[in-house]
């Protein structure tokens, strides 16, 4: 039976390997231990340029037919002796580039931690040794090459930032493993931007992720698979289910999957560098919404008029934020003019760039409000 591992708190299930699981988000921005901090999509160009329509006549079975063949499953194999390895864990994944002597494979990192060999095994059943290209646990995505004159059919991404409330998609992958490969069950988008928790299986707080919510059957083993909209285009990378509620309530018809727009920023990454940094304001924080309004009125002493933003809680000595000044109780509203109403927002705006850049913060200290440039010369620890 699978070993499958469960957050405590909310109880979110990674679905990717079948034994042996880890999950992705992120941790503070460059503190560790104030708050927990939940991911965010980045807005990125995508390569797809025909996801604004989808035809009237789109169906389950054609959106199948254009990408099952780049749908594969993905092997974790560990080292069982000197020469030998066993199979440990299986997830998914798909194929979504050929260049040079390569092909690009995306899945879960949680899907290959830790392997000591994998193998992907290709829509026709044969086998072929992967290389890991580069991965990112905050994002819980990794990217493999394989052979490139055994892929017959790469996925196109589509626009995340396009999907709609409501919309039908696909789920495709391994659900319990390759005995099962490219099934392909439906669904809908049941939210655009959902929060969740998440941490590694050895107890590290990754702080969240943000991850579109679909009732499409997502079960151990399509992690790493493509989320499919009619047009056949990816739109998201099944990550984890939620199985219970905090209260121990069994829940059903609510799975996950990493943005589009999110997955192709990364991997464009990890294929160029092998690794992704990200820069950090040196902060811990709160949700300005978490915090009662008679705390709002008499700690924070903002404006009424403030209904989103975080609360500085600390800042790390010598970091970016502290070196401009912001200060304990501060209320950050805004980044490069683009309002943070939360946890979200601020690192949505904050992973668009790189370190080094400066970046401009809008922020309350008590009635003033306040901007100032803030220089991202530290890096987020991982």
């Amino acid at each position: 039976m699978a070993k499958m591992a469960q957050q405590s708190v909310t109880k979110i299930i990674l679905t990717g390997a079948i034994a042996g699981i880890i999950g992705g988000g992120a941790i503070l921005y460059g503190q560790r231990g104030v708050e927990n901090l939940q991911a965010t999509t980045q807005k990125v160009n995508t390569k797809a340029t025909k996801t604004t329509t989808i035809s009237d006549n789109a169906t389950a079975t054609s959106a199948y037919g254009k990408i099952s063949d780049a749908v594969v499953s993905v092997l974790n194999f560990s080292k069982s002796g000197t020469n030998s390895y066993q199979e440990s864990s299986e997830g998914s994944g798909v194929i979504y580039k050929k260049a040079g002597d390569a092909a690009y494979v995306v899945t879960n990192n949680h899907v290959i931690n830790d392997a000591a060999q994998i193998q992907v095994m290709l829509h026709d059943g044969k086998k072929v040794t992967a290389t890991l290209v580069g991965k990112d646990a905050m994002t819980d995505l990794a990217v493999l090459k394989i052979d490139p004159s055994v892929v017959t059919t790469t996925a196109d991404f589509g626009d995340s930032s396009k999907i709609q409330v409501g919309q039908k998609v696909l789920a495709i992958g391994s659900p319990l493993g390759s005995e099962y490969a490219s099934s392909v069950t439906e669904g809908i988008i049941s939210a655009k931007k959902r929060l969740v928790a998440s941490t590694s299986e050895n107890g590290q707080n990754y702080g969240g992720s943000t991850v579109i919510q679909t009732d499409a059957a997502i079960n151990p083993g399509n992690s790493g698979g493509p989320l499919v909209n009619f047009q056949g285009q990816v739109v998201g990378i099944n990550s984890m289910k939620l199985s219970s509620s905090a209260s121990g309530t069994s829940v059903e018809g609510m799975g996950f999957a990493i943005p589009s727009d999110q997955v192709v920023d990364v991997v464009n990454k990890l294929v160029r560098d092998g690794k992704i940094t990200r820069p950090a304001i040196g902060i811990g924080l709160v949700e300005l919404s978490a915090v009662t309004v008679d705390d709002q009125k008499k700690l924070l002493k903002i404006p009424a008029s403030v209904n989103g933003g975080v609360v500085v809680m600390s800042t790390t000595q010598n970091g970016p934020a502290d070196k401009a000044g912001l200060k304990k109780y501060d209320v950050i509203t805004a980044i490069d003019g683009k309002k943070v109403t939360g946890q979200a927002d601020l690192r949505e705006e904050l992973y668009k760039h790189n370190l080094n850049d400066t970046v401009t913060i809008t922020y309350y200290h008590q009635e003033d409000k306040k901007t100032v440039k803030v220089k991202l010369t530290q890096k987020l620890e991982s």
